[in-house]
Parts: C-alpha cells; sequence; structure tokens
C-alpha cells in the first residue's frame, strides 16, 4: 500500500483577508473617532454653559440669604456638610466649587465691592482647560446672567452673547 497524502481543505482566514479587515475598521476608525470628539466637545461646551448659570443662580441666592454681598469664591458657594453658612453655602457641587469641571476650568472674579467691603460684582470665565480638545469656546458671565462667548481667547462683556 502506498502512502498518498489527501488534500484537506484549510480552515480559518488567509492572512489578506485579516488584512483587508483590519484595513477596514480602521477606515470606519478613521471617520468616527473625529465625529466622536466633536460631540464630546459640544457636551462639554453645553455643561460649561450650564455651569455658569449655575453660578450665576447661587451666587444670586448667595446673596440674598446671606446678606453679605456675592461670595468672594467659588469655594463659598459649595462645601461640605450638612448645614449651610455663609463660607459653606452648598449651593454648588463640590467638584465646580474646587474650579474645573466637564473639560473646563472656571474662574471666579469679585470685580466690585461697596463700602463695607462686600462683594456687588462678580464674573466667571469658563476656560477649556486644552482648546480644540476639551472645548472650542470660552463663556464669560457675570451678575446679569448674560453668558458671552468668545473662540479663540477668554471671553469678556465685549463679545457677542450666546445665542
Amino acid at each position: 500500500m502506498s502512502k498518498t497524502k489527501r488534500y484537506r481543505p484549510q480552515s480559518g482566514f488567509s492572512l489578506i483577508e485579516l488584512l483587508i479587515v483590519v484595513g477596514i475598521i480602521l477606515v470606519i476608525a478613521a471617520i468616527a473617532i473625529p465625529e466622536l470628539m466633536s460631540a464630546r466637545m459640544s457636551a462639554n461646551e453645553s455643561a460649561a454653559v450650564t455651569n455658569s448659570r449655575s453660578i450665576v443662580t447661587s451666587e444670586l441666592a448667595y446673596s440674598m440669604e446671606y446678606n453679605v454681598g456675592f461670595s468672594t469664591s467659588l469655594g463659598q458657594l459649595g462645601g461640605t456638610g450638612a448645614a449651610p453658612s455663609a463660607a459653606n453655602a452648598l449651593l454648588i457641587d463640590s467638584v465646580l466649587a474646587a474650579g474645573t469641571k466637564t473639560g473646563y476650568q472656571f474662574v471666579y472674579a469679585v470685580t466690585a465691592t461697596d463700602a463695607s467691603g462686600f462683594p456687588v460684582a462678580f464674573s466667571i470665565n469658563a476656560n477649556p482647560i486644552a482648546h480644540n480638545l476639551t472645548g472650542r469656546r470660552y463663556f464669560y458671565s457675570d451678575q446679569v446672567g448674560v453668558i458671552y462667548m468668545n473662540y479663540n481667547a477668554p471671553a469678556s462683556p465685549s463679545d457677542p452673547p450666546l445665542q
């Protein structure tokens, strides 16, 4: 008896087939990743506007509750514990009170005080932590509550208001 090798079909995929599949996946990823980053930046910008509005609303509540003008820092609007006070108002969450949230840094400043030294005006800037990565736009607001935006630098009242 002579021994002959029988042909058995190979199971699995060839290297060319695997390379084609990997190539298709890379093309799809190249299309999807920029859209994902754009959606993430839009979500961060929307959150920054919402957080800026929350700060303005919290400042107005703080002013009416404690009758000492506005707070001197974001930290006074936040805080921990069960009993709110002028130094620990519990009006915003502790992450926002620390000044950084959802890819944005919030810069708070007292812009005017009365004769007693109480703050009567403030400004809040929301700046992307990494421009064109965590957000494209910069935002500004103050005690009036109008939010202004700028694409290239920290916003100010001379910039166009958010529509």
